[in-house]
């Protein structure tokens, strides 16, 4: 059988979550914090939710979550999570290969943090399927990394980082129906495995569609 990208993916994901511990800290990213925590709660679909931290944040301030991954052991993760947070009740947990599947419905928060892969995936197609997922008057956000952190002197292996314009050109979304509310470069604190202090840019797009 003939390995498609779709099929070097989800075995790359599933191996990273099945074959050690914990991946992530358990705790929301911290642009999401900042550019959800002013809206008001309703439906959100989180993409690429891995084990769940951002999710069950949106989970316990009143949003009804649908989560989605490519790896059944993130998704188990996910869900225990949920449990002993206490909001397995708001929370859905479905698996999808993005860019192959999605989910059904529209939400008023669609969520992608860091949504880049070493195997690569049809980025492109997931981001307009996430902006047309969007309920009128919902919010499309997008975090990304622009690049290496600085400690990193040879990467591990070769990457293409988007930029704040090349995305809104792939997403064409048209300006009498969106507005863009944050378009921003974000350079955070980062340490490498040994210890060294450094930074890495993440990018930041946070876009509103206007009501119906």
């Amino acid at each position: 059988m003939t390995e498609t990208p779709a099929l070097k993916a989800t075995e790359f994901w599933e191996a990273r979550y099945r074959d050690g511990g914990r991946l992530w800290s358990g705790r929301p990213n911290s642009l999401l914090v900042r550019e959800a925590s002013g809206l008001e709660p309703g439906s959100a679909l989180e993409l690429g939710c891995g084990e769940g931290a951002d999710a069950v944040w949106l989970a316990s301030r009143g949003w009804q979550v649908t989560g989605v991954d490519i790896s059944h052991t993130a998704l188990e993760r996910a869900a225990l999570h949920a449990t002993e947070a206490g909001v397995s009740d708001r929370t859905v947990w479905e698996r999808h290969v993005l860019g192959e599947s999605f989910p059904q419905g529209s939400f008023d928060l669609v969520n992608a943090q860091y949504l880049q892969s070493p195997i690569a995936l049809d980025q492109q197609r997931i981001l307009r399927q996430a902006a047309d997922a969007v309920a009128p008057g919902g919010t499309l956000l997008i975090v990304m990394h622009a690049g290496w952190p600085s400690w990193q002197s040879q990467p591990p292996f070769e990457a293409q980082f988007p930029t704040l314009q090349s995305v809104l050109d792939e997403l064409a979304l048209p300006k009498t129906a969106w507005s863009v509310e944050t378009l921003e470069v974000v350079r955070r604190a980062s340490l490498s495995p040994d210890g060294e202090k450094g930074f890495r840019d993440d990018n930041v797009w946070r876009m509103r569609r206007g009501e119906a």
